[in-house]
């Protein structure tokens, strides 16, 4: 008796809201989402949670906490009409030592053409864009995050080993409540008033 039944194809990726649009960059490398759970932002321990539980922009917020100016790498992209996605390491200024991993989704349209020319410029980071064109915006998230570091993380934020990472999932809305951005956006592992 011969059998000729071919291996079982891989499953498609896990597609997890709460983990939008991080987990669209995953599916895209055929990678699964690190092990993560939603928390309260009332769980979040300190200094994660100021930095995270809040409905400011992360730009200012880390340049804040870090006392420097941020800059951007970016580490991927992709366009699909309107919407364009990349990823991203916000780095301090001078030491480029990452502050931030993040995944998202802008919806090019909706943003006048002097802000989305510096989107697509892919030199600075969103909440430095949308403070210098103007552009009126109001931030809210909607899931927080606990997450375990892999090895996609790990190569972003310059870690090596496991860690437990936090973050927050968040939408940047305009005024007519249409969003202009998604965000998952991922700290390295910090102390008080500096990452390690």
């Amino acid at each position: 008796m011969s059998s000729s039944a071919s291996p079982n194809p891989a499953p498609p990726p896990v597609l997890l809201p709460i983990a939008h649009p991080l987990d669209e960059f995953y599916a895209q490398m055929s990678l699964t989402l690190p092990p993560l759970q939603q928390v309260e932002g009332e769980a979040v321990p300190q200094p994660y949670k100021q930095l995270l539980v809040h409905h400011n922009d992360m730009t200012p917020t880390l340049e804040k906490f870090h006392g420097r100016d941020i800059h951007l790498r970016l580490l991927g992209r992709r366009r699909q009409s309107d919407e364009y996605f990349r990823e991203v390491v916000l780095l301090l200024d001078g030491t480029d030592q990452p502050v931030e991993f993040g995944a998202i989704k802008i919806y090019l349209n909706r943003f006048k053409p002097e802000a989305r020319r510096h989107v697509l410029d892919e030199r600075r980071p969103l909440g430095r864009i949308m403070q210098e064109c103007g552009v009126k915006h109001s931030s809210r998230p909607r899931a927080f995050l606990r997450l375990a570091s892999d090895r996609f993380i790990n190569e972003a934020l310059q870690l090596s080993g496991a860690h437990v990472l936090y973050g927050r999932c968040n939408t940047l809305y305009d005024p007519q409540e249409r969003a202009l951005a998604e965000i998952v956006e991922i700290l390295p592992p910090v102390v008080e008033g500096r990452a390690l």
